[in-house]
């Protein structure tokens, strides 16, 4: 309870309450809106808790299966803060221009991509030296261009498991995208949205700075947390695996030891059984006659 209130306090210090004028307003927001003052709704926090608090265990959940998450945010005053967080987590992300069919047209994407690693290769192994000084600055301006756009997406090499979406008003096409595809999304929903067209709305301020902060360094942090479990879980089954091994192994070493044992026995009792030891001191005795030496004479009698 501690921390609901604490985390309230932190989105309401952020300004995540303040919603559109009443006149922008989506009817299907209802639900969530607490008030109205001057003309303007107000978020009830309560309900920003309970999403941003399921949408991140959903989210961890997601990060723990090893699956990546898109970050989606092309605002000027988001653009920033979801590159930052998206990096730290290692997940794709965009933040310049959504292009059409980036998800539905994903192979042609993944051509593109290709191509502006393959001329990023080239400026680093000095191929180009031998083109003119226009072909490379004409290439140069080429990957710039899909760097800005492409380069979020770069390691991506399949399509995401989950959509995080800043404005989905203002990201449309990636939000349909994702739906004709199945794929779960995320997102920030402000008064003048329909909440009903994402699977984890969170009901949030998605135009102040400090509101869109707050927002995906929480969901960020959730990643971060299923990301960290895998990594133990890895771990831990990896130091059971070499344990088991070391048992199998000190298991064979046992039973090739007492094999051995086993063949040595048996090699002895075969010597044992054959003819006797001319060299055994018994055997000796009875086989030379009896020889007494007489010292004082100096000679040996038999």
């Amino acid at each position: 309870m501690e921390n609901n209130t604490s985390l309230q306090q932190q989105l309401l210090e952020a300004g995540v309450h303040f919603g559109h004028l009443k006149k922008k307003w989506n009817p299907k927001m209802l639900p969530y809106i607490f008030a109205e003052k001057k003309g303007i709704h107000i978020i009830d926090l309560n309900k920003t808790t309970e999403a941003l608090q399921e949408a991140a265990a959903a989210l961890k959940q997601i990060a723990k299966s090893g699956k990546k998450i898109m970050f989606v945010a092309t605002k000027k005053q988001s653009k920033e803060i979801v590159t930052d967080c998206a990096l730290k987590v290692n997940m794709p992300y965009v933040t310049d221009r959504w292009l059409g069919g980036m998800l539905t047209n994903f192979n042609t994407i993944r051509k593109s991509v290709k191509k502006m690693q393959s001329i990023e290769k080239m400026l680093n192994d000095g191929s180009f030296d031998s083109i003119t000084k226009k072909e490379r600055l004409t290439l140069s301006r080429d990957k710039d261009k899909m760097e800005k756009v492409l380069g979020g997406i770069a390691q991506l090499g399949r399509i995401p498991a989950a959509l995080f979406i800043v404005d989905i008003g203002h990201e449309h096409i990636a939000l349909s995208e994702a739906r004709r595809l199945g794929i779960t999304t995320f997102g920030m929903v402000d008064t003048n949205c329909d909440p009903n067209k994402v699977d984890f709305p969170i009901p949030s301020n998605d135009d102040a700075t400090k509101s869109i902060a707050i927002v995906t360094s929480y969901i960020t942090a959730a990643i971060a947390e299923g990301l960290a479990e895998r990594m133990a879980a890895k771990e831990e089954e990896t130091d059971d695996a070499g344990t088991d091994e070391n048992e199998k192994k000190a298991a064979r070493l046992l039973a090739e030891a007492e094999a051995e044992g086993g063949r040595s026995g048996r090699t002895r009792g075969s010597q044992g059984g054959g003819q006797p030891n001319a060299e055994c001191p018994a055997e000796a005795d009875i086989a030379a006659p009896e020889e007494v030496e007489d010292r004082e004479n100096n000679r040996f009698t038999v």
